[in-house]
């Protein structure tokens, strides 16, 4: 295996816990949805997965995480701007 097959399974791994790590304390009512955790927890665990399904070609799920992405970046400029 070389080493850039272990780093794209190692950005997945990490990139789901981020995800669902975030998704879990939100639910919990640890960590609020409008928080900067979560959504850079959201937008970097999406930028690991698009690295991920890109790399094993599963397009529609590297589509759906390019969204994701977009969605966390859109929510981080929007919070910038309204402070």
């Amino acid at each position: 295996m070389l080493w850039t097959d272990i780093l794209v399974e190692a950005l997945g791994w990490i990139g789901s816990v981020l995800i669902v790590g975030a998704y879990a304390l939100n639910i919990q009512g640890k960590l609020r949805a409008d928080q900067p955790l979560y959504i850079w927890s959201n937008m970097i665990g999406g930028i690991f997965f698009v690295v991920n399904t890109i790399a094993h070609k599963a397009y529609p799920s590297a589509l759906v995480n390019v969204i994701w992405v977009a969605i966390a970046v859109y929510s981080i400029v929007k919070t910038k701007r309204a402070s």
